[in-house]
């Protein structure tokens, strides 16, 4: 017998005419093969007996006699395929072959993450649905693939035991059993269940389970899993899932034994390509956020006293050491003007994102004084380099704007308004949050948290008085000409924090 790269090589055909001459039942079905590959690959090949090479020339002469694909198909087509082409129906699901203009060779750097040869979504570190395609809405999800915004609604496992495998207990595990491995990276199993409260108690004691038996998975990139689904026919169809883990969640994608994967798996190693390309397929959803919003104060007047080159200088340098303290605590860089940062922080399964994104301001904090010494060394300065943050937490739909290769996001409605409003208000380095965002931490967390008012005593000093909050008008000098701009917002309460101890 024959694999199919072998015949590939013998016919001179490419991958996407051999997978079609499979599924327009010109050649029957490879036999899958288990083979010993390497971490991360397919393990399993398709094999065709050698009268193929016969049959696939003889195409090739009625193609060249000028008989269309159609008519070859019904000389030739003695072979019933295990599925059929997808059609614009989509009533095909993971059965279904791809033909020419949706096969694994339309993956080059140019193809679009939708080309994917199989079921394929996104999750991210809540295991929650962020991106999805066609495939996967036939064979695992209901209603069409139509979600509300509202993420708790898209629990991966939670939905795949919707599915129509979850009668069966041993197709059940064979589904989940990849899906707990990825999760178990990444999550503890108090994490675990916590994301799964939801769940009834059989389905709890099928995941725990299913945790503590699968194996670990290790640091790499991308794994592989040998999978089998139903087809349409309601035969096996025998399946590679593949794995990757980004920053930004986890991709499944499953790809039908039909063909080596070597086009596939070069596709997915274009781990940038790939991650622009989720991004900016990501499905916007409503999702409960914490806004951070940072403005460099008198960047003006730095600018002014700068040679331009020098102020660009400045500039990359408070963004580049912040880069890793953002990454430390899951912030997500966001939609932002000018010289300003805006980053949205997540609800994350093993810490609280309200807090990430205060420990987060606080490193912040820290950091610009380094900056502000080598800066005032170097140039002679006596006055700091402050960054104003603001910032403020609600449920808000989260999505991206996207031209060309270039993603931003956003967050829409008046959370990130106000984390804006607040940071123009901060002066002098300081951090300022709502009462609001506060309220949502637990109190005993919140008793770790140094925050207050600076208030005048009679005596016209100050003091710091903490655990208390004050509306933001009340805070305004009314001889500043400048304030009237917070007058919409000068009965919200607000805070500044100061410091933050969560050491046990």
């Amino acid at each position: 017998m024959l694999n199919s790269k072998q015949l590939i090589e013998i016919t001179g055909i490419s991958r996407a005419t051999l997978n079609n001459y499979v599924a327009l039942g010109i050649l029957p079905n490879p036999v899958v093969r288990t083979l010993s590959g390497e971490v991360g690959r397919a393990t399993r090949l398709g094999y065709f007996e050698e009268d193929a090479v016969a049959c696939i020339k003889k195409v090739q002469e009625l193609k060249k006699q000028g008989l269309s694909m159609a008519k070859i198909s019904e000389q030739l087509g003695s072979h019933v395929p295990s599925s059929s082409p997808r059609q614009t129906s989509r009533q095909s699901t993971i059965g279904s072959s791809v033909g020419e203009q949706g096969s694994l060779t339309d993956l080059s750097l140019e193809a679009s993450i939708e080309n994917l040869p199989g079921p394929a979504y996104m999750v991210n570190n809540n295991f929650e649905l962020i991106w999805w395609n066609d495939f996967a809405v036939d064979s695992f999800f209901p209603g069409n693939g139509e979600f509300s915004g509202d993420l708790e609604s898209r629990n991966l496992l939670k939905l795949l035991f919707g599915t129509g495998l979850a009668g069966d207990r041993d197709k059940l595990k064979n589904l989940l059993e990849p899906h707990i491995a990825a999760g178990k990276k990444r999550l503890s199993q108090a994490a675990l269940m916590k994301v799964y409260s939801a769940l009834d108690g059989n389905q709890l004691s099928i995941l725990k389970g299913l945790y503590d038996n699968v194996e670990a998975i290790g640091k790499e990139p991308m794994v592989h899993f040998p999978s089998i689904l139903p087809g349409i026919d309601g035969e096996p169809m025998f399946c590679d899932l593949y794995i990757c883990f980004y920053r930004e969640g986890i991709l499944f994608t499953y790809s039908p034994v039909l063909l080596d994967d070597d086009f596939l798996l070069e596709f997915l190693s274009k781990r940038n390509h790939v991650t622009s390309e989720l991004l900016k397929k990501r499905k916007p959803y409503l999702t409960n956020v914490t806004v951070m919003v940072a403005d460099v104060q008198n960047s003006t007047k730095i600018c002014s006293e700068l040679p331009a080159e020098e102020y660009f200088e400045l500039i990359n340098n408070i963004w580049q050491e912040s880069e890793p303290i953002f990454r430390k605590y899951y912030g997500t860089y966001g939609k932002h003007a000018g010289d300003g940062m805006v980053y949205y922080f997540f609800p994350q399964p093993d810490c609280d994102y309200k807090l990430n994104a205060i420990q987060c301001s606080l490193e912040l904090k820290q950091m610009m004084k380094g900056i502000t010494q080598h800066w005032q060394s170097r140039k002679g300065w006596f006055s700091d380099i402050f960054l104003n943050i603001g910032l403020n937490e609600g449920q808000e739909w989260f999505g991206s704007y996207h031209a060309g290769g270039h993603v931003e996001f956003t967050v829409l409605g008046e959370t990130i308004s106000h984390a804006s409003r607040i940071s123009d208000f901060a002066r002098n380095g300081s951090i300022w949050t709502t009462k609001n965002m506060l309220n949502q931490i637990s109190t005993q967390k919140r008793a770790r948290i140094g925050f207050g008012i600076t208030r005048r005593t009679h005596k016209d000093e100050t003091v710091f008085v903490t655990d208390t909050y004050a509306s933001l008008g009340s805070l305004l000098d009314e001889s500043n000409c400048h304030n009237g701009k917070f007058r919409d917002i000068e009965m919200l309460p607000i805070t500044e924090i100061r410091d933050i101890d969560l050491s046990e």
